[in-house]
This record gives C-alpha cells, sequence and structure tokens, in this order.
C-alpha cells in the first residue's frame, strides 16, 4: 500500500532519536514526515508553525459562527448594562 507524504522534508525514526532539533531544523519551519519502514508514521511539526495552525483553525471555526449568525436580528445594547 503507498501512502502519500505531505512533507518536502522526510527523516527516519532513527535520525530523529539521534539529533531531534537538527531532523526539526531540516524542515526549514515546515512538517518534517518522520517515517518508519518508509511509511510515514508521523510529522514533526515546528511549534511556530503548530500555534500558526492551531489559529488558523480557530479563526475557520469563529468564521463558521459569525457565517451561522448572519441572519439573526441585530440587539442593542448600552455598556452600562453589561
Amino acid at each position: 500500500m503507498t501512502n502519500q507524504v505531505l512533507a518536502e522534508t522526510t527523516a527516519s525514526v532513527s535520525e530523529l532519536k539521534k539529533n531531534p532539533m537538527r531532523t526539526v531544523a531540516a524542515g526549514e519551519g515546515f512538517a518534517v514526515a518522520i517515517l518508519n519502514r518508509n511509511e510515514p508514521a508521523f510529522y514533526c511539526v515546528p511549534a511556530r508553525t503548530y500555534e500558526a495552525l492551531l489559529d488558523k483553525l480557530e479563526d475557520l471555526e469563529l468564521n463558521a459562527i459569525a457565517d451561522a449568525r448572519s441572519g439573526q436580528p441585530a440587539i442593542k445594547v448600552k455598556l452600562d448594562e453589561l
């Protein structure tokens, strides 16, 4: 069975064990596919990239909520009432 590798950079589990920080750096800010027996086992993602991914997911969720509520009538509220 063939698997799609969704990263430009790959490394073996052995390489990751030898030097984890070098493996992450090899991706130059992008995910590194970690291979086990030439099949992707998981992706090693730098912290900054992971945080950006979570921010985008949160934005998508908030946009979906806003879109769902777009047809609802507006309710005027005074700041003192909050």
